[in-house]
């Protein structure tokens, strides 16, 4: 029997011409997808990410008239050694984050793809599928890093009126230095599944956890300094002393924010006896570092791709698989303990979810990580203050402490909409298992109403309470903050819950894409509005009434019983306004997921 010869690959330039033609077709199809059957939703996520990108930009154009009005102009040392610190140090965190972005993306992409098993069964080379998932992560990675550096680049280089040069060379800058990041996160996912195949979680949990340990440490040591000299002359020399690593010239992110600070300077007239220290040359020479470091980086990715990934591959799917022994955990016997009241239905469904919830780290170590910063923000938020009996101090305290009310309510709402909404769609390929069980489907939404409302309810009532607490915020306030925060949960529940009842999408297995689409943007900007309703009604009537109690002037500019009025009117509307946005959309979501076909 004559042997089958095995056709000879294709060379490197065709098999990258090849993958580069299935990314144009792929795109293609998606846009033309997206512009026939998604025009609206993808209108209004770009409108709502200009006006992102708008407010962004108008808040560091505001920080740098701050600085160059009370700091000094562009071209003083006190200017000069702030705005270097702060490039410094935003740009620093930005490539720690992408670090671990550019890990994670990468690790769900080549190991735990679909599109990944079919490529391996493909005469293509190892290093081109890997090459291959590399661009896609660092695509899906550097967005947000773009959408948050390029507001505060342009904004700086209007208020410092710099070269042309400088908006020239931002961009090639920020492409240069997103591939060094995604790089060391590709060469570390790489690593630890080739070398450490079982232990890879717990690597990751320990990097981070070690990470937002630092993160916590040096915050908290930048802010536990006495009152009377935090923002004082002493306070900045020592914050600049701790973050004087983030200036190391070994750091990608040192030349991005040295090459951007020299492109921006003028070009001097006189002076200059050699070409290589006009501004712009010494950016160049950074822009060029940047560059040829990013090549390295992905070549370095491309090497070990070769040598690694097959290998790590086959050991990750073929690992051996342990036995769980079937016990019940202390946390789910006290969660069974709570939930006793209800309903055994209700229950059984509760605790579903509370085990789901538990052995998928990625949606508690988020909540953890953001609830765990405005914790520690609000535990030193009367650090921020000049205490005092004016009328000047009142406003300040009570329009902080709504402003904390506010934003804990939008966060709330980025994970209501996260991992909430998609909670529906994501029972439609396991619903045979709970349609043989003799529950009602609308059983089925109160339990995720139930399971939002009361998860949520515990966390964002302490937040609120430190924050009253360290603010010393009087009772009436206290009260009204901690109404607010039940009006609040239940809303955002029920919006999330409701619309993911209505507008369900079984196909997709993603929960990310499932909050990304249509449906998850809707109740994103629902869920926005109704937090700026519910905060307005209650905020402006308790803040008059307890200024007028503290102006010498309000018997004769302001009725304090229309007043109080206003203030028990405030309440009583945002009560009415609550229930509404609680009772309706429970009403559409159960009526429309009665209706479906799901078998």
């Amino acid at each position: 029997m004559t042997p089958v010869e095995t056709p000879p690959l294709p060379d490197y330039d065709r098999e990258a011409r090849l993958f580069w033609g299935l990314r144009r077709r792929v795109l293609s199809a998606h846009f033309n997808q997206l512009m026939t059957t998604a025009r609206f939703r993808t209108l209004l996520v770009v409108l709502l990410s200009t006006l992102f990108w708008a407010g962004l930009f108008a808040l560091f154009y505001g920080g740098f008239e701050f600085l160059v009005r009370f700091v000094g102009k562009p071209g003083a040392q006190n200017h000069a050694l702030t705005v270097r610190f702060v490039f410094h140090l935003f740009f620093a965190s930005l490539n720690v984050m992408l670090i671990f972005s550019a890990g994670i993306i990468l690790y769900s992409g080549l190991f735990s793809s679909p599109e990944t098993r079919f490529l391996l069964t493909t005469p293509a080379r190892a290093e081109r599928i890997v090459v291959h998932k590399f661009q896609e992560a660092v695509l899906f990675s550097s967005w947000g890093f773009f959408l948050l550096a390029s507001p505060m680049i342009v904004a700086y280089g209007l208020v410092a009126e710099a070269s042309w040069g400088y908006f020239v060379l931002f961009l090639p800058f920020i492409v240069a230095f997103v591939f060094i990041p995604c790089s060391l996160g590709a060469i570390l996912c790489l690593a630890i599944v080739y070398r450490l195949p079982r232990f890879r979680t717990g690597v990751l949990a320990i990097a981070a956890l070690g990470a937002i340990l630092w993160a916590g440490q040096s915050i908290w040591v930048t802010v536990r300094s006495p009152q009377e000299k935090l923002f004082g002359s002493e306070w900045f020399q020592e914050t600049l002393r701790r973050f004087q690593f983030t200036q190391n010239e070994w750091l990608p992110s040192s030349w991005l924010c040295n090459g951007l600070l020299e492109a921006a300077q003028p070009t001097p007239l006189s002076g200059v006896q050699r070409l290589s220290e006009l501004p712009i040359v010494q950016a160049l020479m950074y822009l060029v570092l940047s560059a040829t470091t990013a090549q390295v980086c992905q070549f370095a990715v491309v090497l070990l791709g070769k040598r690694w990934f097959r290998t790590a591959y086959s050991q990750l799917e073929c690992r051996p698989r342990r036995r769980r022994k079937a016990r019940l955990a202390i946390v789910d016997r006290g969660a069974e303990l709570l939930l006793s009241p209800l309903s055994r239905p209700i229950r059984l469904l509760l605790m579903k979810d509370w085990r789901l919830l538990r052995r998928d780290p990625v949606q508690w170590t988020q909540f953890l990580i953001f609830f765990g910063l405005l914790g520690l923000y609000f535990l030193n938020v009367d650090r921020f203050n000049n205490p005092g009996s004016d009328i000047s101090y009142l406003t300040w305290v009570n329009m902080v402490s709504f402003l904390n009310l506010a934003v804990v309510g939008l966060i709330l709402s980025t994970f209501t909409t996260r991992f909430i909404f998609p909670m529906i769609s994501l029972e439609g390929r396991r619903f045979w298992v709970l349609g043989l069980m003799p529950v009602k489907r609308e059983t089925i939404v109160w339990s995720k109403f139930i399971f939002a409302a009361i998860g949520s309810l515990g966390p964002c009532s302490l937040l609120i309470l430190l924050s009253d607490l360290m603010l010393r915020v009087s009772t009436l306030v206290v009260v009204v903050h901690q109404l607010t925060t039940v009006l609040l949960c239940l809303g955002l529940s029920s919006i999330a819950v409701g619309l993911g009842a209505t507008m369900p999408n079984f196909r997709e297995p993603s929960p990310s894409k499932i909050a990304a689409g249509f449906g998850g943007t809707l109740n994103l900007v629902l869920s926005a509005l109704y937090i700026m309703a519910i905060v307005v009604l209650t905020a402006l009537p308790c803040h008059f009434y307890l200024i007028a109690g503290s102006s010498p002037m309000h018997e004769t500019f302001i009725n304090p019983k229309s007043l109080r009025l206003w203030l028990i009117g405030g309440t009583a509307a945002s009560v009415v306004v609550g229930a509404l946005a609680t009772i309706i959309p429970l009403k559409r979501g159960i009526a429309a997921f009665n209706k479906l076909e799901l078998y």
